[in-house]
């Protein structure tokens, strides 16, 4: 026996949580399922005073008993309005479409979305010299951007209009096995200030 915390939600779902994680419970059934309140049987012991059976669809049960209640709470929470992420990729991208500078003096937005034959690039830029840049976009930079982007470079290359296209791998944290590989095929690394590109942190104005 010992404090838990029991989420009774509208959709018919148990969990069970302890004090000591994030978010897994302890146990949990999820919906569809029913439950019961029922008095102790023997095996469950003197200091049960009442069980919450709840049955799954799937036959399967969980029994839950219960020696004293701390608190008993029933809350409305009303209609979901759905979850509003700050930061995603789409937001990065739009921002460093308004500020291709980000990258280098002279470079100018060509296009977002540049279609290639297996998807589009999020960024083609070109630069001061008339060159052209491909810019991929990721919030974490992993070895799957860096390989994401070498195939894009590969087919905008074989385009004679554009010829030789600079790569740039732009997130706000790139991990050292994706810098490493993008080094060795020639692409430039970008670390993304999201914050200072919204004008919401000046790096003059830090101590450190």
């Amino acid at each position: 026996m010992s404090k838990r915390l029991i989420m009774i939600k509208a959709d018919g779902s148990v969990s069970v949580h302890a004090d000591d994680r994030a978010y897994k419970p302890l146990n949990w059934m999820s919906p569809p399922c029913r439950l019961e309140v029922l008095p102790p049987e023997e095996s469950d012991g003197p200091e049960v005073r009442e069980v919450w059976q709840v049955r799954g669809s799937n036959g399967e049960t969980l029994r839950i008993g219960l020696g004293e209640i701390f608190a008993d709470v029933t809350d409305e929470l009303g209609a979901d309005p759905g979850l509003v992420k700050d930061g995603v990729e789409a937001h990065l991208q739009a921002l460093l479409a308004e500020n291709p500078e980000t990258f280098g003096a002279g470079y100018r937005l060509v296009q977002r979305e540049y279609g290639t034959p297996i998807g589009p690039v999020d960024l083609l830029l070109r630069a001061a010299d008339g060159g052209y840049a491909a810019v991929e976009v990721k919030r974490r930079g992993e070895i799957d951007g860096v390989e994401q982007l070498t195939r894009y470079l590969d087919l905008l290359r074989r385009d004679p209009l554009l010829g030789h296209v600079e790569g740039i791998f732009a997130a706000q944290l790139i991990k050292p096995q994706a810098r490493t590989l993008a080094v060795d095929r020639g692409i430039a690394c970008v670390v993304v200030d999201y914050d200072g590109l919204r004008g919401l942190d000046h790096a003059e104005e830090r101590l450190f």
